[in-house]
């Protein structure tokens, strides 16, 4: 099996999970890159970028890539949806590239062919330079001063004003931290702890909320110790979620999804 570059730093953990489960199908089927393109209908170098995290496969790449894999395309495109909407929030999108101005002259109008109009940008290209270090130095000059102005008076504006709360008035007004208790209850055959009655919802390490919750319910029923019922998935309610695969012969990346959800509330 190859060994596999490191993920990007920056990429969302959402499409992490779906770029990792990509991996371990391909290195399940034992084929290689040009075999996996030869069975699909995207080349070689678009399964290094989607493998890379470099790009988000499309849904018939993730469909194709589990029927290679032996997994369930079902429970895979459920992933890539979660994915593609961390995808287009922006967090993984290249910065945009910046827009031509006079100081860059490299790409500015002297590049261009001759002209009218590009004459006369060139002549005026110095002035406008100019003009425009000096409004960044006065900007610049404004920041700093009212940034002192903040550090020396916060507090006290903090104080007078309850829209900015200060330091120590964020620790003593800091809302606590939702608690979540197991109220177990069967229901049509399925059991349910009273926190979020989803049976599809996608989560993994760093989520947090009701559904973590529930699930953390639900495998200490079981028998499978998840740390606290906090609603945050950790280390400890990851490892308690693959031994609930491991149970149910499924596929162990302590990732919960549909089919382990349906362990859980078997």
């Amino acid at each position: 099996m190859p060994r596999w570059k490191a993920l990007p730093q920056e990429l969302d953990p959402r499409v992490r999970q779906l770029v990792v489960r990509l991996r371990r199908l391909k290195d399940h089927s034992g084929l290689s890159m040009r075999q996996v393109a030869a069975r699909t209908a995207y080349s070689p170098k678009s399964w290094e970028r989607y493998l890379g995290g470099r790009s988000l496969p499309p849904q018939d790449a993730v469909e194709a890539m589990a029927r290679i894999g032996g997994d369930d395309p079902t429970r895979l495109l459920a992933l890539h949806e979660v994915a593609a909407e961390a995808w287009t929030d922006g967090r993984d999108r290249p910065a945009p590239a910046p827009e031509m101005t006079a100081a860059e002259p490299e790409t500015g109008p002297e590049v261009l062919s001759a002209g009218t109009e590009n004459t006369r940008f060139t002549r005026r290209s110095p002035r406008i330079a100019l003009v425009a270090g000096t409004v960044a130095l006065v900007v610049a000059v404004s920041s700093a001063v009212l940034l002192a102005i903040r550090l020396e008076g916060g507090d006290s504006k903090a104080a007078a004003d309850p829209r900015v709360p200060s330091a120590a008035a964020g620790a003593s007004s800091s809302q606590p931290e939702p608690t979540y208790t197991c109220r177990l209850k069967r229901i049509d055959g399925r059991w349910y702890a009273g926190n979020s009655r989803t049976q599809d919802a996608v989560l993994g390490v760093r989520d947090g909320g009701p559904e973590v919750a529930e699930a953390q319910c639900l495998m200490r029923r079981a028998g499978i110790s998840p740390g606290g019922i906090d609603g945050i998935f950790g280390p400890l309610t990851e490892q308690a979620v693959k031994e609930v695969q491991k149970r149910a012969d499924l596929i162990v990346d302590g990732v919960i999804g549909p089919h382990t959800w349906k362990a859980l509330r078997k």
